[in-house]
């Protein structure tokens, strides 16, 4: 019979076995390689994501780099305009000659013609057309210009001289005609005839006459005017050089000076007018005249 008052074993607690099977059961040292495999995973997954990354950045880059890059600037045209005066407000590198080389197909042959409304491109070549609200004489023009290749109009013969002792001022044809209309002029309007001539070509007396002036006239650059035996004036304007002097006795065909760009002009070319004074706003018509003294043009 056992003894009283002795003890029996005590029961090992759950919890403690739970412990030691987790402790001997090797769970608790498997966890450290679990994890120290991550951790040596984990870098070479890095480069990975980098490399695909790597193409979209530099992609993003270019992408900012084109946006960045300022549009090419546009200006539109205002009575009173004229290609040399946009130039010189708008800071155009290379001057008129570039405004008018990078937006000749929207100007059309003659750089003089342009109007309100207009649109240039400063700095980058136009590719655009210009819109046409030109007058009769300027949309005539244009048409002819799509018919030619865009050279400059190919110089006209040089008329006969004529009994009468009168010529052509210079042996190339008409690019802007009387009346033309537009902004660009004082009056409103073309209050002569240009002619067609590069710097340098002999200018010539029309006719007859005295030399009344020679020299400079503000937005006629150098001109000299002339009066003729029949009472009426010529005057010839943006000349490069003068070679007559005021005072001077002139006959028909002599040379006055040399065809330029001088004053308010766009181009080189020869402005020419007919007048029933000497001052500007007398004009009359110089082709009517010329043809009246038995030139043809």
């Amino acid at each position: 019979m056992p003894a009283k008052g002795k003890h029996r074993r005590p029961k090992s607690s759950s919890l403690t076995r739970g412990f030691v099977a987790a402790g001997t059961g090797g769970a608790a040292i498997a966890l450290p390689f679990l994890g120290a495999t991550g951790a040596q995973a984990a870098p070479a997954a890095v480069p990975a994501v980098a490399a695909q990354a790597a193409p979209a950045s530099v992609a993003s880059a270019a992408e900012a780099v084109k946006a960045a890059k300022p549009a090419p600037r546009v200006y539109t045209v205002v009575a009173g305009d004229y290609l040399a005066k946009i130039a010189y407000n708008k800071n155009v590198k290379g001057g008129w000659k570039k405004l008018y080389a990078d937006n000749r197909e929207a100007i059309g042959d003659d750089p003089s013609l342009i109007h309100p409304g207009l649109k240039l491109t400063l700095g980058a070549k136009n590719t655009g057309k210009a819109k046409e609200t030109r007058t009769e004489p300027r949309a005539s023009r244009s048409t002819a210009k799509t018919q030619a290749p865009a050279a400059a109009p190919a110089p006209a013969p040089a008329p006969a001289r004529n009994t009468s002792g009168y010529t052509a001022p210079v042996p190339s044809g008409v690019s802007t005609p009387y009346r033309a209309s537009g902004a660009m002029w004082s009056s409103g309007y073309h209050t002569g005839v240009d002619f067609s001539a590069p710097s340098g070509t002999s200018v010539k007396s029309v006719g007859p006459g005295t030399v009344v002036s020679a020299g400079w006239s503000g937005a006629y650059g150098n001109e000299v005017v002339v009066k003729h035996t029949d009472g009426n004036y010529s005057q010839y304007a943006h000349l490069s050089s003068l070679s007559v002097s005021a005072g001077q006795t002139v006959g028909g065909g002599q040379q006055i000076g040399l065809s330029g760009s001088t004053g308010n002009s766009t181009g080189p070319h020869l402005h020419f007018e007919i007048r029933t004074s000497p001052s500007y706003g007398s004009d009359i018509d110089p082709l009517a005249y010329l043809r009246s003294h038995g030139v043809s043009i």
